[in-house]
């Protein structure tokens, strides 16, 4: 048994790879080549090519253990071995590099195929959900307000009586203040309703925060109305009350115009017409300008205005100075204007909804139109 081997002619760990190299003979050369040629003519994949490489041309492989004997050998036989062993390890190189890039090609149009995507796909992804109208609308509006340096306030739902209509100017035998309007909550002698607008939370303001005083409230309110195209029992208003010295309407006015340009675009003007508020005297009627039409003659008349160029929106004027007195402000020295509109007319108008219902019924296709505000 040749030393550095053992019964199964093996090289031994730390034997001589010398010994275990083949017979540098052209025959001997000439089998293992084919043997190597085989092998990556026979590998299937990357993986497998990766294993014959080792196997056939790595620092173990027949091949290198012969190249490595040749320093072995006498003077004048070293430089014909060399070229055999050289030229063989050569075409076993090549023939893996053709298989390399062959098998390469097979992957990359195996890759094509199993992992195309077809674009014009919808992707099966959830769609997005979308808040409410009234919501966006509502913080919309407040973000108006805030814009001009006011301040956004809040109160509570049932509220008291007094800070619903005492507080507010309204006289003990006022319409408002019957249960065929207002919704009292039992036992009636408790004092409470369901807000009927927000209006209270001027007065709560006012003892909380004091004078000079600019907020804007935006709110859930509550009436007896019957559920309609233009009626609900449940709404939502925008109140604003603005108290400092020296008010004048000339500030309402310019306060309206700004929060209509918003809610509605640029170039939309608001106007007042005389009306009757218990809370602020004088009072108005508020319209803005048609966003539609813009109060240009058409040949035939704007549905949305009707023809008369101006929308009506909600009321306002002056604050009253018995509310100024029940909130302990002194009217001699402090002014303010106060003004309210409703949320759902607003998000009619801007969106073109026809019917208050759909406002409230809960079909998420309604609001998947509108998407989402920044």
């Amino acid at each position: 048994m040749p030393a550095g081997t053992d019964e199964g002619g093996s090289p031994r760990e730390g034997g001589d790879p010398a010994s275990s190299a083949p017979a540098l003979t052209e025959e001997s050369i000439e089998a293992h080549v084919a043997q190597a040629l085989e092998a990556i003519a026979r590998a299937g994949d990357l993986d497998g090519l990766k294993e014959v490489r080792l196997a056939h041309a790595g620092d173990r492989s027949p091949l290198a253990l012969a190249n490595r004997a040749i320093g072995g050998l006498p003077g004048p036989e070293k430089a014909a071995a060399g070229k055999l062993v050289g030229q063989a390890r050569g075409r076993v190189n090549q023939a893996l590099g053709r298989r390399q890039q062959e098998l390469e090609a097979e992957r990359d149009e195996r890759i094509l195929v199993e992992e195309a995507m077809d674009l014009t796909v919808a992707p099966g992804r959830r769609p997005l959900g979308r808040r409410h109208v009234l919501t966006v609308t509502a913080e919309r509006m407040a973000d108006a307000m805030v814009g001009m340096g006011w301040e956004i306030a809040e109160g509570p739902q049932v509220e008291a009586e007094w800070f619903n209509f005492d507080a507010l100017n309204f006289d003990k035998d006022h319409p408002a203040r019957q249960m065929q309007d207002t919704f009292f909550v039992e036992p009636a002698k408790a004092g409470l309703v369901l807000r009927t607008h927000t209006s209270p939370v001027q007065a709560r303001s006012l003892l909380e925060r004091g004078v000079p005083l600019y907020v804007a409230v935006p709110g859930k309110t509550f009436r007896t109305d019957e559920l309609d195209a233009t009626h609900t029992p449940v709404f939502h208003q925008l109140e604003g009350l603005a108290i400092d010295e020296g008010l004048t309407m000339a500030h309402l006015k310019g306060t309206l115009d700004r929060l209509a340009e918003a809610m509605f675009g640029a170039g939309i003007v608001s106007r007042l017409r005389p009306a009757y508020f218990p809370f602020t005297e004088p009072s108005a009627e508020m319209d803005f300008r048609c966003f539609v039409c813009r109060g240009e003659p058409t040949a035939t008349p704007c549905r949305t205005c009707g023809g008369t160029g101006w929308i009506e929106w909600g009321g306002c004027g002056m604050v009253h100075h018995n509310v100024l007195r029940a909130c302990g402000v002194d009217p001699e020295r402090y002014q303010g204007f106060a003004f309210g509109m409703g949320v759902e007319r607003t998000a009619m108008f801007r969106h073109g909804i026809a019917d208050m219902r759909e406002l409230i019924e809960g079909d998420v296709r309604f609001n998947a139109q509108f998407g989402m505000e920044i």
